[in-house]
């Protein structure tokens, strides 16, 4: 029982949130991470979903229009993932981040072989109890392209669950084209594991300002001081992109903090009740963002990129609590992000999965130039 309170005051001390006492002297026995069923097809024309424009087989949206837009079933990679010839080529490094140099995040696992089990008096909670301290060690690689004038402050994008070489191709060709700006490009791993009780879910499906902050005050740092690189702190040049629970994390960076990030990018964003800790504040994690922050909240001075694939996931874990469904979510943050104002566009695409890395290679450039409307292509901002 000491060590079940010890690690519960941990996790809630990095949730920012008050300790909590033990569920109970017994608690439930865990089960097992039950295999994800299927995922059926969705039909984007299904009522309740967004209006979408129905595009011909193999084209995409033009990079300087809002809205939604259904892409596929023919997915076919865009020029610009491919190293084309006489391209400037960018410099790829790599750093290795312990967690016992983290003041933010120390480090906890959930036990191998085991999940949580649903708060029989609420289904959107789930308890975990084989969630304890443990260490880690994360990868950090950083582009910087070879148009980079050394002294200049740079705009970036910082990416989760790195590396991510095929973001740097993309960026080495739309830079040469001038379709984006000169920037940077940091892919951080996650701490390992996924979902409640793992680092990975800590980091990314938590919803406060803490993973941003990490990367502001643990990761930028480094990267400035090892590659001799000036960030910009203008939060129009800055950007965050994920896939799943990583996309999510990149909205939560920006709507937590705002005044650091004013771009996203996410794929099958997981803006579903995946959190844990549980938060009385947001009961019900990134489902939280369309169901009151978006429409509850003043206007964020944000830019957003989305994608969801036609099977992309399903109530895949045992809670059964109706806000497990990614398209159902990322429809509804369409609905959300248009009836607020929001300048994004949404992407539904046919014939893909979760995180569909053939959607990926065809609509990452577009995405990325769309991410950057508005701001100056030829210089960097000082």
């Amino acid at each position: 029982m000491l060590r079940l309170l010890s690690i519960a005051f941990l996790i809630s001390l990095m949730a920012g949130a008050p300790a909590a006492p033990a569920q109970s002297a017994t608690p439930p026995a865990q089960t097992a991470h039950p295999a994800r069923p299927t995922p059926p097809t969705r039909d984007p024309h299904t009522p309740g979903y967004v209006t979408a424009k129905e595009l011909p087989d193999g084209t995409i949206p033009p990079a300087s229009v809002d809205g939604n837009f259904i892409i596929g079933p023919t997915h076919t990679p865009a020029p610009e993932m491919s190293v084309q010839p006489g391209v400037p080529q960018g410099t790829v490094s790599e750093f290795v981040m312990q967690s016992t140099d983290s003041k933010l995040y120390p480090g906890i696992a959930r036990e191998p072989g085991t999940f949580g089990t649903p708060d029989p008096n609420d289904p959107a909670k789930l308890i975990v109890t084989t969630s304890h301290p443990a260490p880690y060690t994360r990868r950090v690689e950083v582009y910087v392209p070879k148009q980079y004038v050394p002294g200049t402050a740079a705009p970036f994008i910082v990416g989760t669950d790195g590396p991510d070489h095929a973001l740097f191709t993309a960026l080495d060709n739309l830079i040469a084209e001038h379709k984006v700006p000169v920037m940077i490009a940091i892919s951080v791993s996650n701490g390992s594991g996924d979902a409640q009780g793992s680092e990975r879910g800590l980091e990314y499906d938590t919803m406060s300002g803490r993973y941003a902050e990490f990367v502001e005050k643990e990761v930028l740092p480094l990267v400035e001081a090892k590659y001799h690189v000036k960030l910009t702190s203008d939060p129009d040049g800055r950007a965050t992109m994920g896939g799943s629970s990583g996309g999510s994390c990149a909205l939560i960076m920006a709507w937590y903090h705002p005044e650091w990030y004013h771009r996203v990018l996410t794929y099958s964003g997981t803006y579903v009740n995946q959190q844990w800790p549980y938060n009385p504040q947001t009961p019900h994690g990134a489902w939280e963002f369309h169901e009151h922050l978006i429409p509850n909240s003043p206007v964020k001075p944000l830019r957003l990129w989305m994608e969801v694939g036609d099977r992309d996931l399903f109530n895949p874990n045992v809670m059964r609590d109706n806000m497990h469904d990614w398209v159902v979510a990322n429809e509804r943050m369409a609905q959300m992000l248009a009836a607020r104002g929001y300048h994004y566009q949404f992407v539904f695409a046919r014939n893909a999965g979760h995180v569909d890395h053939a959607v990926r290679q065809q609509t990452l450039p577009e995405a990325l130039e769309y991410l950057w409307q508005g701001y100056p292509i030829a210089a960097a901002k000082q």
